[in-house]
């Protein structure tokens, strides 16, 4: 009877190996991470974007600022018609894995030139953007915005992509969050039929997003379409990459895992042993065969043998207990490991893999996903148990896991803010920032609701009735009745009877304070879907630390994004267009302070006619030591472009802009007044 739910060694030996499956796996995941700077930057490029060479060169190499990806088409070369002129293949230069080069047809004619560029971070991120330089002198050219389509992933793809994304968290909490409330809170529950769907639910919706963001990749990173997803070469590029291995580790893991839920089911879901009750029945007919004068005489030795009994009964219970404890503890130890190998998946990827302090990012970054799978996966085994109606006891033990999660959730979600942030500016300056206020809402109302739920659960445990763990309904056997019988008695008993099978399985042990409890819970399962959606949105982001660093780099180059909420002037293709931009570099000098203006002719996109001069606060045309003038098109990571200027008096200068592509683009004017005085100011201008 004992040796029923003893591990035979055969689930002994699946267990070890398990074990050191998932350690391997794991290991493999935390080897790949190194240092890096997340979301990576162009820093400059050869031929350097807009400049003007006499001769045509050999190649196009362009430099970032951490290590990057290559495919097949990640650099293109186009002429002043639209024409491909590179060669193809780009690949690193001189073994530099951060940059990219790619030799170019010879023969070249004189012309604007564009490149548009596309590669993946090595955070798993894809970047990309575009750039003109000029062959002899600068030219008009044909390139349009479509001909640059690459460097934006395809919108429905993107839109899979990120759902695929999404899924995967929302299985991964429910995976692990409802075998842990199984090992944890309701070992019982393994048996019921509930639980063992939600466990396979989980687990086919992690396989299933796995495969299809294996497969959306390639599109995603190169820009194409959904046709593209079933191309192996861009499969096959994918499992190349740092995000391919993370997945392949993924789909090995799950396949652990469904060896996994096979032990935790026959393990726990066997019905539990009861040990013998020695004794009752020879007790119970001895009281009857003695009278009230031998009871006197044997109570002593009564209370000595039923002393003994009750401290037999005791040691065969813990001992009927004891394989499922073993059980219990085996399966939780391996369960912890491929909780942390899975969550390696996601947290050896992404932003956590890269950038400042990765050494203690990536654990931090694990025990964020673990904790939010125990809350959140856990709410909804929570939900199935209220269902089953479980016991305030098993409740009690999940609002402690609970609020343990929460508790590791906020300590490691303020370090992760404040490493993805940088500054207080970036929380609402970035979309990083506004992403992360809103998913701190989110959890905030979480908070609220599961306040609410613990309330529920206090008023559980304070009714004795209601806190015990609820036996199922069975419909009762119908009892004949005639369907048109005049007895009013036997009406209302059949009614009764109707409305019993009516309810029977269906809201078992739902007494109010369980149902306003399973209630709460449930909204709060709703909120934790906004959550997850958010976390996705947040893992796509630039963190706001990176955007602030490529926006201050920008200013520095003479370039720089306008404030939100600026209006940028459309312009009327072939007329002159004037921007005036008053400036002050602080210093004392009659130069620091004035206004610079900017006129454009025609307007519109190709080679523009630009004059820039600079009025003191007098009106009158004034010098400075050191003057840059330079157009960026944030929206498509193109600029800074700076533009060669020509002085022609005091105070006036001239120079041709090259403008490619039509879009929201910002003037920036540079204006040193003297060694130590200097300041930028910008512009925006809508083209086209």
């Amino acid at each position: 009877m004992l040796t029923a739910a003893l591990p035979n060694p055969t689930t002994r030996r699946r267990l070890v190996g398990l074990l050191g499956l998932l350690g391997a796996v794991l290991a493999l995941m935390l080897a790949g991470a190194g240092p890096a700077a997340a979301h990576a930057t162009l820093q400059s490029t050869d031929p350097a974007q807009s400049s003007v060479v006499a001769t045509a060169p050999q190649a196009v190499t362009l430099t970032f600022s951490e290590a990057v990806s290559l495919s097949n088409d990640s650099v293109r070369v186009l002429d002043p018609a639209g024409k491909t002129v590179d060669t193809g293949g780009p690949a690193h230069a001189d073994g530099k894995d951060n940059t990219a080069r790619v030799g170019l047809t010879s023969g070249l004619a004189n012309g604007t030139y564009t490149v548009a560029w596309r590669a993946v971070s090595e955070d798993s991120h894809p970047i990309g953007g575009a750039f003109t330089f000029s062959i002899g002198a600068p030219s008009d050219t044909s390139v349009s915005t479509t001909a640059l389509n690459g460097a934006k992933a395809d919108g429905v793809v993107a839109a899979l992509y990120g759902t695929g994304r999404t899924v995967a968290y929302g299985a991964f909490a429910l995976l692990i969050g409802a075998a842990a409330f199984v090992l944890a809170c309701w070992p019982a529950g393994a048996a019921q039929r509930a639980v063992q769907r939600l466990l396979m639910t989980g687990w086919v919706a992690l396989l299933v997003s796995t495969v299809a963001v294996l497969m959306l990749r390639g599109p995603y990173e190169r820009g194409s379409g959904l046709g593209q997803a079933l191309d192996l070469s861009l499969v096959r590029a994918t499992l190349d990459e740092r995000i391919g291995t993370a997945l392949a580790a993924r789909l090995l893991l799950l396949a652990a895992s469904g060896v996994f839920l096979s032990l935790l089911v026959g393990q726990l879901g066997q019905p539990a042993p009861r040990p013998a009750e020695a004794g009752d029945a020879g007790a119970a007919g001895d009281a009857g065969d003695t009278g009230a004068a031998d009871r006197t005489a044997t109570d002593g030795v009564r209370t000595a043998e039923d002393a003994e009994e009750a401290e037999l009964r005791q040691l065969e219970r813990r001992a009927a207990e004891r394989p499922q404890h073993e059980a219990r503890l085996g399966l939780g130890v391996a369960g912890l490991v491929l909780a942390v190998a899975l969550s390696a998946t996601w947290v050896g990827a992404d932003h956590a893999s890269v950038g400042i302090q990765v050494w203690l990012a990536l654990p931090l970054g694990m025990l964020h996903l673990i904790a939010m799978a125990l809350w959140l996966g856990g709410l909804a085994a929570m939900l199935v148990g209220l269902r089953h109606g479980i016991g305030a006891d098993v409740a009690d033990r999940f609002s402690r896991i609970a609020f343990g999660s929460v508790a590791v959730l906020t300590a490691t979600g303020i370090y992760q803010s404040w490493r993805g942030l940088g500054s207080w500016g970036a929380l609402t300056g970035t979309e990083y920032g506004r992403l992360l206020l809103v998913k701190t809402g989110c959890v905030i109302a979480m908070l609220g609701v599961a306040w609410i739920s613990r309330a529920w659960l206090a008023r559980l445990r304070a009714a004795p009735a209601e806190a015990g763990t609820v036996a199922p309904v069975e419909a009762p056997e119908p009892v004949a009745v005639a369907a048109h019988s005049d007895d009013p008695l036997r009406q209302a008993q059949l009614a009764r009877q109707q409305a019993a099978r009516a309810t029977a399985g269906r809201d078992r042990g739902l007494t109010p304070t369980r149902a306003g409890l399973r209630r709460s819970v449930l909204v709060e399962a709703v909120v934790a879907v906004a959550v997850l959606v958010v976390t996705t949105m947040l893992t796509n982001a630039p963190p706001g630390r990176v955007a602030s660093e490529i926006a201050a780099s920008g200013t520095a180059n003479g370039a720089t994004v306008p404030a939100p909420g600026v209006p940028a002037p459309q312009t009327v293709p072939g007329q002159t267009l004037e921007l005036k931009l008053p400036y002050d570099t602080k210093g004392r000098t009659p130069n620091a302070k004035g206004t610079a203006t900017v006129t454009l002719n025609p307007a519109r996109t190709g080679p523009n006619e630009v004059h820039l001069s600079l009025d003191g606060v007098d009106g009158r045309p004034v010098d400075v030591p050191e003057l840059e003038l330079a157009f960026t098109l944030p929206d498509r990571d193109l600029g800074p472009l700076p533009v060669p200027l020509t002085a022609e008096g005091p105070g006036r200068w001239s120079g041709t802009a090259q403008l490619p592509l039509a879009g929201n683009w910002v003037v920036s004017v540079q204006i040193r007044s003297s060694e130590i005085d200097q300041t930028t100011e910008i512009k925006p201008l809508k083209i086209g």
